[in-house]
């Protein structure tokens, strides 16, 4: 699938020009302050939504039956897994296909996505083994007392 960017603004101004990409791809209008909006015809929407559905209920239909198959197909996809120990590996492939799953199901991908980044994240600190010893304690105390902020006048 092919992606045209176009920016916001030439969008508002002229919807007549941006639009008529949509025929062969889908369309990316750039803003500045603000993220990035996607436009795309709603029969690829539908096609890519329905393809993520099965694709994410058939894997997680492998995981329960072959949880090593399923464990070893994702570790494949992100190799970053090998890092995080095997009890790890173990709720970090749960928690993501069943993120996945329910994305796909609901078509709210943002809670996978940001798991995914936070499991790749712990990866990467379970990679240094002296980052990963200091973080796993012991820890000297709670730390000093912080009061509670000050109300703010309204």
């Amino acid at each position: 699938m092919t992606v045209q960017s176009f920016s916001y603004s030439a969008f508002l101004r002229g919807p007549s020009q941006v639009l008529p990409s949509l025929t062969d791809a889908d369309v990316i209008l750039e803003r500045r302050d603000e993220e990035n909006l996607v436009l795309t015809r709603a029969e690829r929407f539908e096609a890519v939504s329905t393809g993520l559905r099965i694709a994410a209920r058939s894997l997680a239909i492998l995981a329960r039956r072959h949880q090593d198959l399923a464990e070893e197909a994702l570790a494949e996809e992100l190799p970053w897994l090998t890092w995080l120990p095997a009890e790890e590996r173990v709720t970090c492939v749960r928690e993501l296909l069943a993120d996945l799953l329910a994305g796909a199901d609901t078509g709210l991908l943002i809670p996978f996505a940001r798991n995914l980044a936070s499991w790749r994240s712990t990866a990467e600190a379970w990679s240094d083994p002296e980052l990963a010893r200091r973080l796993q304690g012991p820890f000297a105390g709670d730390g000093p007392t912080i009061g509670r902020p000050a109300e703010i006048p309204t």
